[in-house]
């Protein structure tokens, strides 16, 4: 409906189209798509690592279990198995 109204859009909706109908474009867009969804997960997991690297070391200070909540992010149960570990 918008795109009928717009031509910048409707221009942009047919090159959608006739890219996402080109089988070598898709696959393409998918594996880039991949790509960059596995740097996030690598990203967060080094973020979570760095977080649970501090949180130890709060620990072994006896800060308040609060406190290292606060920050780190971490939640209760995480902290009490970083104390088991």
């Amino acid at each position: 409906m918008v795109a009928e109204r717009n031509p910048v859009v409707n221009k942009a909706v047919v090159k959608f189209r006739e890219l996402s109908a080109d089988e070598r474009t898709r696959d393409l867009f998918e594996r880039r798509e991949k790509a960059r969804r596995d740097q996030v997960a690598r990203e967060r997991w080094a973020v979570k690592q760095r977080e649970v690297e501090f949180a130890k070391t709060l620990l072994k200070r006896n800060r308040p279990i609060e406190e290292i909540m606060e920050d780190t992010g971490l939640t209760h149960d995480e902290l009490e198995n970083l104390k088991i570990s």
